[in-house]
């Protein structure tokens, strides 16, 4: 899933200063940073396809500080250029940064504000987008970054819409992804924008990779609770929903045991988590949903009801806006999935005659144990930091921060 900005007016109008050139693109690299997430755009952007139907474009390897540039695994790297050549370039993208709590060198930052100010579409993959928000570029607009970060992204900087829902969001002049893999689905975007879907296409099967991905973060959620949001007491809030979503509760009920008013709650849960409670609520029960499809044999009415929804209706509805698949569909797909080894049949449900010979262990010769039920194990005390909304509702009070940042759409 991606969020395609078609409104922005003023950046559809700006050029290109005469210096540089759209089918350069400079890449900005750092001391400290993952070697995965900078490997992907000197692969995309570096490397000349042209045979394969793919446009050529100039790559640019700038270092953002002096080096040798030291990567992860112990590494070190020389770029062939300096900041100064990031002013010829129609693209620059930061890969990555070496850590969400510091601040990175102000030299590069100028040089940043420079190339967006001249024209130039800047591009932050994964924690790259922390250093497109320290120049300022990513004020009053939408950005994501990878779902773990997303809290202290929004948090270090409450003017940027934060949208942990999304594996990349383009703003016109202005874009960012998601973590690792989200990085090869925006270049591929970018490809396709440049030059069409041959191409990105094209490409694509190169690097053999879809052409685009269909959904968003939200599968890879985890539940743990951010080291820096789990000192607040509103942590105890999110603790006790945790631990009851099998009851049915609301918003007003979490800033009740907040002993906070309705908007003073919503207020400070996005400053620490970066999404609204509604969101967050929904999400976690999609997701606890999930590990009872995966882990039991409840039917989905059971599961619904296990997991606070109101109607086995109102699962499906979410459920199918999150996963983009019915509570049924998944659970047939996550089994098929499944090693062979544990995909023995349920004592409860076979079919099998009574009287057929149990399995032997490959170590003792004796008989396997039939397989038990299988249920859920007890929800963690945790929250996940980046969450998102399956409902129309918590769609509408996400989209009311961000009113006025017309036109935008969702992609694929």
């Amino acid at each position: 899933m991606s969020h395609d900005s078609t409104a922005a007016p003023e950046a559809a109008a700006r050029k290109l200063s005469g210096r540089r050139r759209k089918e350069i693109v400079a890449v900005l690299l750092f001391s400290g940073g993952p070697i995965f997430e900078s490997s992907i755009p000197l692969s995309v952007f570096g490397i000349d396809r042209q045979d394969a139907g793919v446009p050529r474009y100039r790559l640019l390897v700038c270092g953002g500080e002096e080096g040798p540039l030291r990567t992860t695994g112990g590494l070190e790297l020389t770029a062939p250029h300096g900041l100064e050549a990031i002013s010829r370039a129609g693209t620059v993208v930061v890969p990555a940064w070496r850590s969400i709590t510091s601040p990175p060198p102000e030299d590069a930052l100028d040089a940043l504000r420079r190339a967006h100010e001249e024209g130039a579409r800047i591009v932050g993959l994964c924690t790259g987008a922390f250093v497109l928000a320290a120049a300022g570029l990513l004020d009053g607009r939408p950005a994501t970054t990878h779902w773990m970060y997303a809290p202290t992204l929004a948090k270090r900087y409450p003017s940027v819409h934060v949208d942990p829902r999304e594996l990349f969001v383009d703003d016109g002049d202005v874009l960012t992804s998601a973590g690792t893999a989200a990085g090869i689905d925006l270049c591929l975007h970018i490809v396709r924008t440049d030059h069409g879907n041959e191409a990105a296409g094209a490409l694509a099967r190169r690097l053999v990779v879809p052409p685009r991905r269909s959904g968003g973060q939200e599968r890879y959620l985890d539940r743990s609770l951010p080291e820096e949001i789990g000192a607040d007491p509103l942590a105890e809030v999110v603790a006790w929903a945790l631990e009851h979503l099998h009851e049915q509760f609301d918003v007003e009920t979490l800033a009740a045991r907040a002993y906070m008013s309705r908007r003073t709650f919503d207020r400070r849960f996005r400053s620490l988590t970066g999404s609204a409670p509604l969101q967050w609520l929904i999400t976690q029960r999609v997701l606890q949903a999930q590990r009872l499809l995966e882990t039991s044999d409840y039917s989905v009415d059971e599961v619904a009801g296990r997991c606070g929804f109101r109607s086995p209706v109102a699962l499906r509805g979410h459920f199918r806006r999150q996963l983009g698949s019915s509570p049924a569909a998944y659970r047939a797909a996550y089994r098929a999935r499944r090693p062979q080894a544990e995909r023995q049949p349920d004592p409860e449900s076979a079919a099998g005659p009574p009287s057929a010979p149990s399995p032997l262990h490959p170590e003792s010769g004796g008989p396997v144990p039939p397989q038990t039920r299988r249920t859920a194990p007890p929800s963690p005390v945790g929250t996940s930091a980046s969450l998102s909304s399956s409902s129309d509702n918590g769609r509408e009070a996400y989209a009311g921060s961000r009113a006025s940042l017309p036109g935008q759409r969702s992609g694929m």
